[in-house]
């Protein structure tokens, strides 16, 4: 199984956030969802480092500060799974985070992205988005203001989620 280690930030501008729509590459396993900006680490950085560097990569901003609120690992089967034991799939480790402080503010104008498009979206609008269906979690998680936390969701191959674990304990689905 692939692992992988990622950030995930979700910028706030008073009742909206900025939503990346993941639709410039045909090979991604965000293809057509919502997400926020975020990426892979490089070798030797800190979930910080990489928060920075991908946040500027994908908008060009600054961030002058942030939140984390946990880790979300997020799990992928490929099909050839028997029950727990993966051996092929996808397996990312993200460091999820908000903020709302730009270096200078934040710009009236949205950056061009080539990972998508960006567009601030109403937090009360978020959920009729194409999201991962776990991401509804978090989002609900992060508005509680639930402190730090670890989440666990398994998706099949075809992106349906079939277990939510949050520090430990398993999620009813519904």
């Amino acid at each position: 199984m692939e692992s992988a280690l990622s950030t995930l930030c979700y910028i706030r501008n008073n009742d909206k956030y900025l939503m990346l729509h993941r639709i410039s590459k045909d090979q991604d396993v965000n293809k057509d969802k919502w997400i926020g900006v975020g990426g892979h680490f490089l070798p030797g950085e800190s979930p910080e480092e990489c928060l920075l560097r991908e946040v500027k990569e994908e908008t060009g901003w600054t961030l002058d500060g942030w939140q984390f609120h946990g880790i979300v690992t997020f799990v992928l089967q490929s099909g050839d799974e028997v029950e727990n034991q993966s051996e092929s799939g996808l397996t990312e480790y993200m460091f999820l985070f908000t903020t709302e402080e730009v270096n200078g503010g934040i710009p009236e104008k949205l950056p061009e992205c080539d990972e998508g498009v960006l567009e601030w979206v109403s937090i009360s609008d978020v959920m009729n988005l194409n999201l991962w269906e776990g991401d509804k979690i978090f989002f609900r998680l992060i508005e509680e203001k639930a402190p730090v936390f670890s989440l666990k969701l398994v998706y099949n191959p075809d992106g349906v989620l079939l277990q939510a674990v949050l520090d430990g304990k398993e999620l009813p689905l519904s």
